[in-house]
């Protein structure tokens, strides 16, 4: 099964070690970052998505990414 997730959030360090540690978990990038600008809160918002291979098993609903 291929897993996709995309993790988003403010541009700050708590962002920049989420995506850390799933990289560190196995999951690898899947494309180019992006990057809008909420007016409201002034703030920069970060989304980085990333995909992940689990050999030898299936894809069911409800799967929750965050255990692998």
């Amino acid at each position: 099964m291929k897993l996709y997730r995309m993790i988003t959030g403010p541009d700050d360090n708590e962002f920049c070690q989420r995506v850390s540690k799933a990289l560190s978990n196995g999951w690898e990038l899947a494309g180019s970052a992006s990057l809008t600008f909420d007016a409201a809160r002034g703030r920069t918002i970060c989304g980085q998505p990333v995909t992940k291979g689990v050999p030898g098993e299936d894809y069911r609903e409800g799967i929750k990414l965050g255990d692998y």
